[in-house]
């Protein structure tokens, strides 16, 4: 008689579980050295699934229909485990909790049943038992040991006691791990073999030796690493070769940074046969392999990889990784894998006081894992090493800040507002880079320079990039912004931005005009301008209003506020001392005074940092769901919108999308088919978000107050898009009525 696993496509508990020990002898063979214990996590694939032999689980596949008192296979599979035999063996008796916790609980469900029912349900399957056969388990049979079951699961381990902790997240990690690539038919791990070999071929195909910061990073791949570097030092190229041939994960911040990067490892440094061992991870992954499917023949599969960490080296957003420092049901496998993982973190200057808390509290978990870590910025806050050292992790970190001696920047700053008088009283058909710190103020200067005619007739190329475009219009924005600010692009023009190009785009316009931010946001902005340090600067080429006698946009204490008032008055009176030529050093130097803890113990930007570390310390494990912590991880206070005009511009399309999503999947089909009409789905689904936008949450409910809200698209079953009757144009983005 066949038992079976799955139904789509139908497979016996024997060729899925096959499937799991072919990944752990992969797994093993990879990673030799794992902090995990072997034979126990062999015991754990070979049992984790025989929970459904039981009749009701048989019954549900065939059917699709799930009875009302059916006990979860998971903890039907514990009553397989004969515990006083692995004691006789010599199994310490915290090995054997964490084998039974980790089956227990190796599916986010509830385990909330009577000892009555599991024995009512294991007695059920004793018939069966008979008949089933596994030629890697001899002599199988049901054990009775329920209370002391029951009390193994049920004691929960957690991170107090720290080392039988890490025990259970490796093994519950892997085994999930294991089990995930089992089901995906996909390797649990590629090897790293190609990484430094193709560094070194980049190197020769470009005729030159790594420089000091490649060389320190290089040398120290064995320890975890902070490293302060310039733009254009090769910071890319230093965290790969710290990486070396080791499992590993770019981290930025932004989406479109982290595109930049991808495409430029994989068409300029590693090798095309080389590809699909480099993932993308972030929100929008899907889309982008849908983009460049032509180059993998099976986008699926890849996708596949990249969400299980399979691949060698992926670059991702943050939130893919770190979302386990609050320990949610099921968070194991990415804490497990980073175990034995090195991790790069770039631009972490631009993280918010909470996701900092995330970072650190992120860092601390994976060093005690035993996974390496290297923070690799231009700009670091001191206060980031100052908390890690509070911390008790260890690290390395380089004498001296990796900077050359060329000067790229030429300040004046200008103590009063930003205005159009001085755009147009600069442009000389040359490129200018506008920076606002609200999309609010963005606006008001773009509309000052379109509405003046006699200025359209001298500069014809005027734009305005932020975040409220949809995505598409955004994306077209980005290619064009991108094209002006490219060293070896003559054409001249204005941009009109905000924060978004701040370290997301790899521009380089002759002039910056911006308001001040604070000081690490200002030192990124003026890294658009004047990037590779090839144009005269014997002129002023950065412009910085710090507001006069108010504050500049985005300043203050309320929510609506994007930059901390003290900070802002810190970094005023700092950047009022500059005039002329500065050095790299000097912006280190001032960065270094700024953002210390005891500066900015009294700010409102500490005072969230410590919150949230505290939050994160005092959330007990498994308590949150994943979805939950997404939620509070990526700071959600947004929600995504379609604007009214671009809804019914866009009616067939969108209709059309809701079809291909409203039809079923045949899963009689064969495993092509099913991929191929899933993939059908996403591709209608991302049409449909194509174009969308996010607004603030208060945003929507002065809409819902408004009754601009109307109606919704319905996507799913549990997502709807709200329709904003907000006026939108490709030109200007969203904007309220009549502003």
């Amino acid at each position: 008689m066949e038992f079976y696993a799955k139904s789509n496509p139908r497979e016996t508990i024997q060729e899925h579980t096959n499937n799991l020990m072919k990944n752990f002898e992969l797994l093993k063979s990879i990673y030799p050295n794992l902090n995990v214990d072997w034979g126990v996590l062999r015991l754990a694939c070979l049992y984790h699934d025989l929970g459904k032999i039981n009749k009701k689980f048989q019954k549900k596949l065939l059917s699709g229909k799930k009875e009302i008192d059916e006990i979860p296979h998971s903890i039907l599979s514990l009553a397989f485990i004969d515990f006083i035999k692995l004691e006789e063996e010599g199994m310490e008796e915290i090995d054997i909790k964490v084998l039974y916790q980790s089956i227990a609980y190796h599916h986010d469900r509830d385990l909330n049943f009577s000892d009555a029912d599991v024995e009512r349900e294991i007695s059920l399957m004793k018939s069966d038992v008979s008949r089933f056969y596994y030629s890697r388990l001899d002599n199988l049979i049901l054990n009775d040991y329920i209370e002391d079951m029951y009390y193994s699961v049920n004691d929960r381990i957690y991170s107090a006691d720290e080392s039988s902790f890490y025990k259970y997240v490796m093994l519950k990690g892997l085994l999930n791990k294991l089990d995930y690539a089992a089901s995906s038919y996909i390797p649990i791990e590629i090897r790293n073999d190609f990484l430094m070999d193709n560094l070194e071929k980049f190197r020769c195909r470009n005729n030159y030796s790594w420089n000091d910061l490649q060389s320190f990073m290089l040398n120290n791949q064995d320890n975890n690493v902070i490293s302060v570097a310039q733009t254009g030092m090769g910071k890319t190229e230093a965290g790969l070769l710290w990486i070396g041939d080791n499992k590993g994960f770019f981290t930025l911040p932004l989406k479109t940074a982290i595109n930049e990067i991808f495409k430029r490892v994989t068409q300029e440094i590693v090798d095309d046969e080389y590809k699909n061992h480099i993932g993308l991870l972030h929100s929008e992954t899907y889309d982008k392999y849908l983009e460049i499917g032509e180059e993998h023949q099976n986008t699926q599969e890849y996708y596949n990889q990249t969400k299980q960490l399979s691949l060698p080296l992926t670059i991702c957003t943050l939130d893919q990784l770190f979302d386990m420092v609050y320990r949610y049901r099921n968070f194991e496998l990415k804490l497990a894998t980073l175990s034995y993982s090195k991790t790069v973190i770039d631009e972490v200057q631009m993280y918010s006081p909470d996701l900092l808390a995330n970072l650190i509290m992120g860092i601390k978990l994976v060093t005690k894992a035993g996974g390496k870590f290297a923070i690799l910025t231009a700009t670091l806050p001191i206060i980031i090493e100052e908390l890690l050292i509070e911390a008790d992790i260890k690290f390395v970190k380089p004498d001296k800040p990796f900077i050359n001696n060329q000067k790229r920047h030429n300040i004046k700053v200008i103590d009063d507002q930003i205005n159009d008088f001085d755009i147009k009283k600069r442009y000389k058909n040359n490129k200018i880079l506008v920076i606002c710190n609200t999309v609010k103020k963005a606006k008001e200067l773009y509309k000052l320079l379109v509405d003046d005619e006699l200025f359209v007739d001298r500069c014809q190329n005027i734009n305005l990039f932020h975040s409220k475009f949809i995505k598409k219009d955004r994306k077209q924005k980005e290619k064009e912004i991108v094209a002006l600010g490219k060293f070896n692009n003559n054409n001249s023009g204005i941009w009109v931005t905000t924060q978004v190009v701040e370290a997301s785009l790899d521009i380089d316009f002759d002039f910056l005009m911006t308001e001040l931010s604070d000081a690490c946001g200002l030192f990124q902005r003026m890294g658009r301008c004047n990037r590779n340090g090839k144009k005269d600067i014997a002129e002023h080429n950065c412009y910085v209003y710090t507001g006069g006698s108010q504050p500049c946009s985005g300043v203050g204490d309320s929510s609506n506020s994007v930059i901390d008032e003290k900070i802002f008055e810190l970094s005023k009176n700092k950047i009022l001392t500059f005039e002329g030529i500065i050095s790299e050093q000097e912006k280190i130097n001032s960065i270094d005074e700024i953002y210390t803890t005891k500066v900015l113990e009294n700010t409102n930007y500490y005072k969230n940092l410590k919150k949230t570390l505290q939050y994160v310390s005092d959330t007990n494990e498994y308590e949150l769901s994943s979805s939950e912590v997404k939620k509070i991880f990526r700071n959600i206070h947004t929600i995504t919108v379609i604007p009214k005009s671009v809804y019914y511009d866009n009616i067939t399309k969108i209709n059309n999308a809701l079809d291909v999503l409203a039809m079923s999947i045949d899963y009689s089909l064969s495993l092509e088919h099913i991929w191929r009409n899933k993939e059908d789905k996403i591709r209608a689904r991302n049409d449909l978000l194509e174009l969308t936008l996010d607004v603030y949450y208060y945003e929507y409910e002065n809409a819902m107050k408004s009754q601009l809200i109307e109606g919704d698209v319905r996507i799913s079953q549990y997502r709807t898009i709200p329709i904003i009757d907000y006026d939108y144009t490709f030109d200007i983005g969203l904007s309220k009525k009549n502003q």
